[in-house]
């Protein structure tokens, strides 16, 4: 694995949805590298996260959803490399930008003072205000009463008005109540804030020494930022211009002015804070809250030329997802006919995707979508290329979405659950055909299911998904033929291809942990039976079983008891050869 390319970075990654008033986070912290042409199966409970977690890479998360952090690195060297046509308006546009970054770079020599600054201010704040223990203490007292009345508003609107009069006017009166405490609440805080102001106001010997010392501070900073640039400062602000320049170029002009204007004041205050902008993972930050980076190569008179620095979970643009998604990620998903639009030709569907992708006449269209129509194995193909979605079986449908998935040779084949409306025989057919056209078009398989059957027959690789994380990762083989967290052991136990004649088949008790609260120690924990008293306090970290098999699961720390896998799936590995006819 280790000579592969890495096509998809994700470090950190949490993603969030706004629901009722309140935040659920859906994704926690997931960091892992998804390699070029290969297979990777994403497996979980219902709930667990995996469609959420693989729609961030194509944008289409719901609209209440969000990437509150981490990122998502694309290594597609095609789509990263970047040309912005120059000319003598540019030009004068990126020498502007450099006089503007050269006037900035002038308070990074004063940056370590001025970070003094704001933590005397900081000081003085705390001091004038509530501590941060205090304000913490506040804000969750508030988020409490919030969610309360948020819970007794939403039961309210479900009840019935000609018949639960009673219980909406108790529930009425309940959110009365709520309305006061807040209120209250509230005004209790900005006293005790006003109080706490007034003797920080009051007390003249902290506010001499605070006078004091700031003035010097400022005194210092003012000399500081006075003093010449380097050379290298001189050079590196030039290649700052140009990046910006390429980074915004691809825009209209309205929105290009605007972009560069938002990367200068981005690029200023990174300067007044002393971020080293040398440090190529800095620099991308500083963009990435504007737009992302593009990195300066190289340039003609004629043209400025770049790579991008494509980090998903920071595109703003729809324009640009429009050259991501379809184009370079795709998605095949669970049910055919909700793909498929019924009164548009199966034909025009698929030619559609490559006119408006890729560059040629709609002959040439036609000519390539017939060629993948055939692909995919759609028996007389011209003759069925004017037929409507209905007319055509649950397999064969499935068979078009892969055509129009493919048409344009994405890198990333996002396959969500892509069998489980298909019987039995069609799904080997739907599975055989995905990984035979991975040997011809060299895309990436990204497999989201909750059958390990499937995983078995597809898979080089399978991330274990549980509330939001990954608890478990690792070759095909390690997971299924040494499962080391409690989680995928009680997965393989639920097999019913593994099940025994005359006995009950295992179930995992319990239910999935919400998601709307902040989880404390290992989120598998309530319904794990070889819970560790640390599992209640603390969260594992990711133990390394193998280079290439990770577990996160106190059982692997050196200290923990020696505890053994489930009798039935102690000796698994002829059962599933049997079962899944590996």
């Amino acid at each position: 694995m280790e000579e592969k390319k890495v096509l998809l970075s994700i470090k950190d990654l949490d993603v969030k949805f706004r629901v009722r008033g309140r935040t659920l986070t859906a994704i926690r912290g997931i960091s892992l590298d998804i390699y070029e042409n290969e297979s990777i199966a994403i497996v979980g409970e219902s709930g667990s996260g995996k469609s959420v977690f693989t729609k961030t890479f194509a944008g289409m998360l719901d609209s209440n959803g969000y990437v509150s952090n981490g990122s998502i690195i694309f290594n597609d060297d095609e789509l990263a490399d970047t040309v912005v046509k120059v000319d003598a308006s540019a030009m004068s546009m990126v020498e502007k930008m450099k006089r503007r970054l050269d006037e900035y770079s002038k308070l990074e020599l004063g940056a370590a003072t001025y970070r003094q600054i704001l933590e005397l201010e900081r000081e003085k704040k705390e001091k004038s205000g509530l501590s941060g223990a205090e304000q913490e203490a506040q804000e969750a007292e508030l988020q409490e009463l919030l969610h309360k009345r948020t819970d007794v508003y939403n039961l309210k609107q479900t009840l019935d008005p000609a018949k639960e009069k009673a219980r909406i006017k108790q529930a009425a009166e309940e959110i009365k109540n709520y309305d006061e405490k807040i209120k209250a609440l509230k005004k209790k805080n900005e006293q005790l804030a006003r109080e706490k102001k007034h003797a920080v106001d009051a007390d003249a010997k902290y506010m001499k020494s605070y006078n004091e010392r700031m003035g010097g501070l400022q005194e210092q900073y003012k000399r500081e930022i006075a003093g010449q640039l380097s050379p290298e400062t001189l050079k590196r602000n030039e290649i700052l211009a140009k990046e910006v320049y390429l980074s915004v170029g691809r825009f209209g002009m309205r929105k290009r002015s605007k972009l560069a204007n938002g990367l200068l004041a981005a690029l200023k205050k990174a300067m007044q804070l002393g971020v080293d902008l040398n440090d190529e993972g800095q620099r991308n930050a500083v963009f990435d809250n504007v737009a992302f980076r593009v990195r300066y190569l190289d340039e003609t008179p004629e043209q400025l030329h770049g790579t991008c620095i494509l980090n998903l979970a920071n595109v703003k643009d729809a324009k640009d997802w429009t050259q991501i998604r379809g184009k370079r990620i795709a998605t095949v998903f669970q049910d055919p006919m909700t793909s498929l639009n019924p009164i548009i030709t199966i034909g025009k569907q698929i030619t559609s995707i490559i006119l408006k992708h890729q560059d040629c006449t709609e002959a040439e269209a036609r000519r390539r979508a017939l060629e993948l129509m055939h692909k995919v194995g759609i028996p007389n193909a011209a003759a069925r290329f004017d037929d409507y979605p209905f007319q055509y079986s649950g397999g064969m449908r499935q068979r078009v979405v892969i055509a129009i998935a493919l048409s344009c040779q994405p890198k990333i084949l996002i396959c969500d659950e892509p069998t489980t409306a298909l019987d039995v025989t069609i799904q080997a057919q739907i599975l055989q055909l995905i990984k035979d056209l991975q040997k011809e078009f060299n895309y990436t398989i990204v497999f989201i299911t909750h059958d390990l059957g499937v995983v078995a027959n597809i898979a080089d690789r399978v991330a274990v998904l549980y509330a939001g994380q990954i608890i478990e990762l690792g070759k095909v083989e390690e997971v299924f033929y040494d499962p080391r967290h409690p989680y995928t052991w009680a997965l393989l136990s639920s097999l019913p291809q593994l099940a025994q004649k005359n006995t009950k088949l295992y179930s995992i008790t319990g239910t999935p942990p919400s998601l709307y609260n902040q989880i404390v120690g290992d989120a598998f924990a309530p319904r794990n039976p070889y819970c560790l008293q640390i599992d209640t306090v603390m969260e594992p970290p990711m133990f390394q079983v193998t280079g290439t098999h990770f577990a996160k699961t106190w059982l692997l720390d050196p200290r923990a008891p020696k505890v053994e896998k489930p009798e039935g799936i102690q000796d698994i590995h002829q059962k599933l050869m049997e079962a899944f006819n590996i």
